[in-house]
């Protein structure tokens, strides 16, 4: 008997153990070829995603059920590599034993796992292969045999980016609005001219015809901004509430008229905060713009808000739906304006404009004139499908074959849209049209909610995490991110909501029609969804009990919580032990009572934003986060860093407030990826931090608070190694002597300098910053004029200065030549300014503010025909008597001003003056 078992054993069960040590002995290479089997899959899929867009019905619902089975395939792909990854980087190693774990008791363990895995993987395989041989059989769709290959997608490293992408604008300037002329120069009519009663103005029309572009040209429009008090835009879209729209109002009133909120606005509800807008608004005559209005009864539940104060106030609505604009007949009177698609004439020349921005002068070449009408004419007069469409066309080039075939393509969607019905399949065309390494990126604006003006630099670090980035020789993987975002604004997809002075994005947003199209496609690949069974993202927008009803076993990559509601102990502990595969976890602006300690738990983290509460601490788990790239802590300032923080050597991106690295100082110089660490508080003993900030010569962002006098030469050696860095911010501690920074050689890349420190002599390093485009020099007690070691810098093109000591500032013939924005403050003892012709001739905007001994505006003012704003706040009675109105003996000099703002006692007044015509 034990003979013919030990032969069954030798038969039967010895070619079986073979086979599983053979399959796990396998899994480091299985795991390989799937990541790059993984990015071929979905490139098959949006790929898939693409052809289902063109096909018939039937067509196209073969293909959905195929693209089902390849998304819930690709997510088996990760979670098989991501857990064969965490499996590794938690088994109990010993160098003696070639890598496997020693202890018997852990060998069994390694070895389950690791056949869990196998099992997996060759699960996956089969599932794959199955769809392949189903779709050989189809016409529909193939796909193609990927996972023997190992190789990844031709069409997912393919590089379709074209230069004159590159080069396109990042938004339509003036002499490309086509059409709005006229509704414009009537909007303006009925905003500055009429009854003095309060009047509602309504713009109504379908998405898409530029309702909200045109009340922006009216809101901005110099005469408007004359003519009344005060200002306010507040988009107020399908999720709204009466106290959180009056909220926004009075922050803008305020922050427009430079003075402090009301005690207690934050918490204030219903009829006492009605009645706190009621009382700013008494004796103002104000414009409010309600942009994006669904809501019948809109009107009814904020009209006792914006009382009638007889004095010609008035309130314009932008909605889709007329009924809108009607119900607001009931309390007021109401002028309406029913905005409608553009003549042909004025829908080629938009078309035109926008397709041909690059080539030919804007006018269309003679060889594409038949297929442009053809397709000037399925837009049917609307501007945001003609932008959108002329944006994708204008990356084509002029060959004619391409052309026509776009053509063909879009005929095909716009059959099953009579009179153009919906946009959204326009813009769903022009997202097929995206290569593939941007349509990731694209998607990603799904996870916002509505109407969100998102940071870029948080936009692109969460992308890198997502792995969206593929690196580009020669460039950080921020530098290619970039890129990304300005194709996708050039294609009008995404709409720049704010810029920086040198003209770079800061804040991005997409039009409510494109975020429509954007969910669509998230609900179909499964890319993101609010609550879902089978998602990779999820975003809670409202209430955070969201997760509990999700499924807790969905392999959630991504989550973001935009509530500003409490967050429970419990919700956050439960995070790091059911969501263990999570790379971006951002909890915005929700307060977070503490951090867990489990936290370490989440070793695939690559993006964290913490909102934390004050006596919040990071746990020292966090040593474990060793793929953490981004590390935010917004909330309560003044946290103190973990010494385990040191370990994680990939972090790029380390910002707070007043943060303390006390517990690094003797290790953070080994966190050699920081390319951001801001801002950080230095205390008087920190000498050795500062000498370990030499060694992050990766460095682009620096921003240091509390630096006192006695480290001034170790700071300048650690700073003069960050050979990229670009901005800087130095604070120095207050109460310290005086503190001079100097440089043998600057960093060579800086464009930001922000200075906070009492300095007699002006540094003379900084006129050697030939990149420089914006210094702020604060806290100075400079006593020479620092004008003539600024006048030739030839970038700068935003000043700063504050606690200058001299009675005199000259600037000369010549000198500033890009200066946009000036602001001079806190001078004591300035008596004089003067400006010669042919200085600051590029200035728009001139700021003074509380320099008591200045009587006059700056001599020479008259010459700055560019300036478009002189704003003066806490200057001297003499002053502003001088540049009054009419009686004011300086005010002929400032005539050519579109807008003074005059700030003092608390209130703003403003002076507004037509543009004369340049001659």
């Amino acid at each position: 008997m034990e003979q013919v078992a030990m032969s069954f054993a030798r038969d039967q069960v010895l070619p079986y153990l073979m086979e599983l040590a053979n399959m796990m002995r396998g899994v480091p290479k299985d795991v390989a070829d799937m990541k790059n089997a993984l990015e071929r899959i979905q490139a098959i899929i949006h790929d898939a995603d693409r052809v289902a867009a063109a096909a018939d019905d039937t067509t196209r619902e073969e293909i959905k059920a195929k693209m089902k089975l390849l998304i819930e395939a690709a997510f088996r792909m990760e979670d098989a590599i991501d857990e064969y990854v965490i499996r590794e980087e938690q088994e109990p190693r010993d160098p003696g034993c070639a890598g496997l774990p020693c202890e018997p008791a852990d060998l069994i363990k390694t070895m389950i796992r690791r056949f869990q895995i196998a099992y997996k993987i060759q699960d996956v395989k089969s599932r794959v292969r199955a769809i392949n041989e189903s779709s050989q059989s189809k016409s529909a769709f193939h796909v193609q045999p990927f996972l023997e290959q190992g190789t990844s997608s031709s069409r997912g490293n393919q590089n379709t980016t074209l230069e004159k992408i590159r080069k396109a604008p990042l938004y339509m300037d003036e002499a490309q609005i086509v059409g709005f002329e006229a509704p414009r120069d009537e909007l303006v009519g009925w905003l500055i001219k009429g009854r003095a009663e309060r009047t509602v103005i309504s713009v109504v029309g379908m998405g898409g015809l530029g309702k909200t572009t045109l009340a922006k040209k009216v809101f901005d429009n110099k005469e408007v901004i004359g003519h009344f008090d005060c200002h306010a835009w507040i988009t107020v879209s399908q999720s709204y509430t009466v106290d959180g729209l009056l909220r926004d109002m009075m922050q803008m009133f305020n922050k427009e008229g430079n003075v402090d909120p009301p005690q207690n606005i934050s918490t204030m509800l219903g009829n006492l905060l009605i009645d706190e807008v009621r009382k700013y608004l008494s004796q103002k005559r104000y414009v409010v713009v309600f942009d994006d209005v669904w809501a019948e009864n809109f009107w009814d539940e904020i009209e006792c808000a914006t009382l009638d104060n007889k004095i010609g106030s008035r309130i314009l609505i932008t909605t889709r739906y007329m009924k809108v604009a009607e119900s607001c007949k009931e309390f007021s009177y109401v002028k309406i304006h029913e905005l409608k698609p553009l003549p042909p004439k004025q829908s080629w020349e938009l078309f035109c404009k926008r397709a041909f921005q690059f080539e030919s002068n804007g006018n269309c070449p003679e060889e594409l004139e038949h297929i442009s009408s053809e397709i000037v004419e399925k837009c049917n007069g609307l501007p945001l499908a003609l932008v959108v469409i002329a944006g994708v066309l204008s990356c084509k080039g002029s060959k004619v074959d391409e052309w026509e075939e776009f053509r063909k393509n879009l005929n095909l969607e716009l059959q099953r849209n009579e009179q153009l019905g919906s946009i959204t399949k326009i813009l769903s065309f022009s997202y097929n049209d995206l290569p593939y390494h941007l349509k990731s990126p694209f998607l990603y604006f799904g996870m916002y909610p509505e109407d969100s003006k998102i940071k870029s630099k948080r936009l692109i670090w969460q992308w890198i995490a997502e792995g969206f980035v593929k690196s580009e020789e020669g460039k950080t993987l921020e530098k290619v991110a970039e890129g990304y975002l300005k194709e996708l604004i050039s294609r009008s997809l995404v709409q720049v909501s704010s810029l920086t002075i040198d003209g770079k994005v800061r804040g991005c947003q997409v039009h409510d029609l494109t975020r429509e199209m954007i969910l669509k496609k998230c609900e179909d690949l499964r890319f993101c969804h609010s609550v879902h069974d089978l998602t990779r993202r999820l975003a809670i927008t409202t209430s955070f009990n969201d997760l509990r009803s999700s499924s807790e076993s969905s392999p959630i990559r991504s989550l973001f919580v935009f509530t500003d509601e409490e967050l429970s102990e419990e919700f956050v502990r439960r995070i790091p032990t059911k969501y263990m595969l999570l790379k971006v976890l951002d909890f915005e602006k929700a307060a977070l009572p503490s951090v867990p300690e489990n936290l370490g738990n989440l070793i695939h983290l690559k993006y964290l934003n913490l909102g934390l509460t004050k006596g919040a601490s990071i746990p020292k788990s966090i040593a474990k986060l060793q793929n953490l790239e981004t590390l935010i802590l917004d909330g309560e300032n003044g946290h103190e860093m973990p010494q385990e923080i040191s370990k994680l050597r990939k972090l790029r991106h380390l910002r707070g407030y007043a943060i303390s690295l006390i517990q690094l100082k003797h290790s953070i110089g080994g966190m050699t990826s920081l390319q951001t660490l801001v801002l950080v508080k230095i205390n008087e003993d920190e000498v050795e931090l500062i000498k370990e900030l030499g060694r992050l010569t990766q460095m682009r962002k620096l921003g240091l608070v509390g630096v006192i006098n006695d480290n001034e030469s170790t700071l300048c050696s650690s700073i003069s190694k960050m050979q990229y860095l670009e901005t800087l911010l130095v604070i120095l501690k207050c109460g310290n002597d005086m503190f001079n920074l100097q440089f043998n050689s600057p960093p060579p890349m800086l464009r930001k300098l922000f200075l906070h420190s009492p300095s007699v002599n002006f540094p003379k390093w900084i006129p050697k910053l030939l990149r420089l485009v914006k210094l702020a020099f604060r806290g100075t007690n400079l006593i020479e004029d620092p004008m003539k070691s600024l006048e030739n810098l030839p970038n700068l093109l935003s000043l700063e200065l504050e606690y200058y000591e001299g009675t005199s500032l000259h600037f000369q013939n010549g000198g500033f030549q890009k200066l946009k924005d000036l602001t001079l403050s806190a001078m004591c003892n300035l008596n004089s300014i003067c400006i010669d012709k042919g200085a600051l001739c590029s200035l728009k905007t001139f700021k003074l503010e509380d320099i008591l001994y200045l009587k006059e505006v700056p001599s020479g003012i008259q010459y700055l025909k560019e300036l478009e704003v002189l704003h003066e706040s806490k200057m001297s009675v003499e002053f502003n008597h001088n540049i009054a109105p009419f009686k004011g003996q300086k005010h002929p000099a400032i005539q050519h001003v579109p807008l003074v703002k005059i700030n003092s006692n608390g209130r703003t007044r403003v002076i507004r003056h037509k543009r004369r015509q340049k001659a």
